[in-house]
């Protein structure tokens, strides 16, 4: 299947692994591009710059298929040391980056120069334009449904998508409940040129976490995620357990009044504790609600493979004897 994006991505097929904090390493990213997507390494997991120099070579050893890096924008105060991360994905020979958070807008003169392609995530039509404005090539527009950060519009894909599609001129990839071929092919519907998927990437073989947390996601049903930190608009979907609970019960009492300093238990430091020891009730882990449509934990290959046939039967199938 050929569309925008794998034409822009040099992939065979139109899917993406987005950037997932304590998820995204080499394992994960490889396998996912030797399967014919895009693997993403998620630099921020690296605590320094040459850590992620590291991660990135490990991948390359695992696969000779194009991969990204996910670069997060931080609030200034917490600003990692951004111009070397970059250098560390130059270096490596990156040629994707998918930017999220703060608008990636003054390192990407350095991008360009170094021939990377930038893709950013948006929870708006009215971001992914300013995103085109400033010259991504692409980006990733995500839906009230994904898991980590929706936005405050709570516009779900539906309508988000035909919208971009009215609007933006460069590619744009759905993100949030995407799942199957089904998934894919109401994307290409909608008007994207592809798919970006976290949570299914989550529950397979290959991603680097504890198996609790796999079938935490199996187990899950649509209804089985929460959103937190609206208060303080930093809204999250997160999976329910005991420690959002927790959090939940802060939110409750302290009302518009919360901070941060608050709900810190619940919030720092849990993706180590989740993802490597498979402490999954001890606070808050991002999860989209298309948890409720995963049932297995395949391989990267075999979920990409059954993505695509599904996709192909599909459009060939229902969707062509729909017009007889």
């Amino acid at each position: 299947m050929k569309t925008r994006i794998t034409e822009l991505l040099g992939i065979r097929h139109p899917i993406m692994q987005g950037g997932m904090h304590y998820v995204g390493f080499a394992e994960l990213a490889a396998a996912v591009s030797n399967a014919g997507g895009l693997g993403v390494i998620t630099g921020l997991t690296q605590k320094t710059p040459e850590l992620l120099a590291k991660e990135i070579a490990r991948c390359h050893d695992m696969t000779d298929q194009p991969f990204g890096v996910n670069l997060t924008f931080l609030p200034a105060f917490t600003s990692p040391p951004y111009p070397e991360y970059i250098q560390a994905i130059i270096e490596g020979g990156v040629k994707v980056v998918e930017t999220a958070g703060r608008s990636p807008q003054a390192y990407m003169e350095t991008f360009k120069s170094a021939g990377i392609k930038v893709i950013h995530k948006c929870t708006s039509v009215r971001h992914a334009l300013k995103a085109e404005q400033i010259g991504c090539d692409a980006v990733s527009v995500d839906g009230f449904e994904c898991g980590g950060h929706p936005g405050e519009d709570d516009v779900p894909n539906f309508i988000l998508l035909p919208l971009a599609a009215e609007k933006l001129t460069i590619p744009f990839l759905a993100s949030g409940g995407m799942a199957d071929g089904r998934s894919l092919v109401a994307a290409l519907a909608m008007g994207a040129d592809g798919i970006n998927m976290g949570t299914r990437f989550i529950a397979t073989q290959e991603a680097p976490v504890h198996a609790k947390v796999k079938q935490a996601i199996v187990n899950a049903t649509e209804l089985d995620t929460t959103l937190i930190m609206r208060a303080i608009n930093n809204t999250e979907r997160v999976m329910v357990n005991q420690g959002v609970k927790k959090l939940q019960a802060i939110e409750k009492e302290k009302g518009e009044a919360l901070d941060i300093k608050d709900i810190i238990e619940q919030v720092a430091g849990i993706y180590p504790k989740v993802m490597i020891d498979g402490d999954v009730e001890s606070g808050a882990w991002s999860c989209g609600m298309v948890a409720g449509l995963i049932h297995d934990v395949p391989t990267c290959q075999a979920l990409i493979d059954r993505i695509m046939l599904q996709a192909e039967q599909l459009i060939r199938q229902r969707l062509v004897l729909a017009l007889n």
